[in-house]
């Protein structure tokens, strides 16, 4: 089975992009049929990503916590959709979708890294998309280009509290999890002017 150029040709099953993903040297996802392919992400992306993803700890209030970055798959059942966030944060223990370990459907937190090729997306549909999962209780919202979070932390009643952070002496403190951190950390050896363009 080889993966077609243009993904409007044909609609994929889950079975054929899970077997052709595990073929790839590429990360792409899957949307409903459709198999998209993910854009390069810059140093800047890569870098504030894997600070978030050392910095969180594995054991919380006597509660052990799992971090995903980047290359493990969320399955989000209601709209069809395999995903790769940049950050996954799992209470207890992954629940894997499916044989694969490299599946799973149970993040509790997830933090995005924008990008101007990403942000609508990632601000709006996907926003969308992880709600449907009931253990998704916060999402983080990086860029990549300044000190600046956007944090949405779930209510009762399925709304959601949204906060702000800007500022390198700023402190993102999470609402679902007892754990902060500082902007300067989640920023450590990022280069503000040397922000480059997905490829």
């Amino acid at each position: 089975m080889q993966l077609q150029t243009n993904p409007k040709q044909r609609y994929y099953t889950p079975e054929e992009y899970l077997e052709l993903e595990e073929k790839s040297q590429e990360k792409n996802e899957y949307r409903n049929g459709e198999i998209i392919q993910i854009v390069g992400g810059t140093t800047n992306h890569n870098q504030i990503a894997g600070n978030v993803y050392k910095l969180f700890p594995l054991n919380i209030d006597d509660q052990d916590y799992y971090v995903y970055i980047e290359s493990v798959k969320l399955w989000l059942s209601e709209h069809n959709i395999y995903t790769y966030p940049d950050v996954m944060v799992i209470k207890d223990k992954p629940i894997h979708h499916g044989k694969s370990k490299s599946n799973v459907i149970n993040p509790q937190i997830i933090i995005e890294v924008l990008s101007s090729s990403t942000e609508a997306y990632d601000r709006g549909d996907k926003f969308e998309y992880y709600r449907s999962l009931p253990t998704f209780q916060e999402y983080i919202l990086i860029e990549q280009d300044r000190y600046s979070i956007t944090q949405y932390i779930k209510q009762d009643h399925n709304s959601w509290l949204v906060n702000f952070y800007t500022g390198e002496d700023a402190i993102l403190k999470l609402g679902s999890v007892n754990w902060e951190i500082s902007l300067k950390d989640i920023y450590q050896r990022i280069d503000f002017e040397a922000v480059e363009e997905d490829s």
